[in-house]
């Protein structure tokens, strides 16, 4: 498969979070804003690239008897390092995402494909896969951040775009936004999709 197919894979065939409808957590909890979920998404996107390459090299020396354990040991490596590299560089990003950043170690998204992709593909396929799927999560969060910030607040991030005598509909920054975002989301690809077959 071309580096161009296993990207455009990741983006729109088997998106994580319109197709696959994975790592939900992250997904409706931190797209308040198009700034929270362009943080999340590239944090995500790093750790799935870094995993998935580290997770391809070792392939063959870790026992299948401590598969799994060896794979969250390489993915919480990653995290770690990206926390750290938040809270140094960018604390305010770092305190919007709070507890979500350490739970991309457990994030589905992550950990499906270190056992479905980079457990059985190469190293240079794997990095491509965890490219494709990191930059298709990252586009849907920012979706759902932009729609939701937007509606809610009349800016996109950060700055006011809608003016003060439009309504805000607050209801899209809290949770039952999420959901009605995401849910409006995936309706919408579908029924392109649709009209595409």
């Amino acid at each position: 498969m071309s580096f161009t197919k296993i990207i455009k894979n990741g983006m729109l065939d088997e998106n994580p979070t319109f197709a696959q409808v994975i790592g939900m957590c992250p997904t409706l909890a931190v797209t308040t804003s198009a700034t929270n979920g362009i943080g999340m998404g590239l944090s995500t996107t790093v750790v799935l690239i870094g995993s998935n390459v580290v997770i391809s090299l070792i392939k063959k020396i870790v026992p299948d008897k401590v598969r799994i354990p060896a794979y969250v040991i390489v993915i919480a490596s990653f995290v770690t390092i990206i926390e750290f590299l938040l809270k140094a560089f960018m604390p305010d990003l770092n305190k919007a995402l709070g507890v979500f950043i350490p739970l991309i170690v457990v994030n589905c998204i992550i950990l499906a494909r270190a056992e479905s992709y980079a457990n059985k593909n190469t190293v240079i396929d794997s990095l491509f896969d965890g490219l494709g799927m990191g930059l298709g999560f990252t586009c849907a969060l920012v979706a759902m951040g932009v729609i939701r910030e937007i509606l809610g607040n009349g800016s996109v991030f950060g700055l006011t775009i809608l003016p003060e005598a439009f309504p805000r509909a607050i209801i899209m920054i809290l949770p039952p936004g999420a959901f009605f975002t995401l849910g409006s989301l995936i309706a919408l690809i579908n029924y392109l999709r649709r009209g595409r077959a």
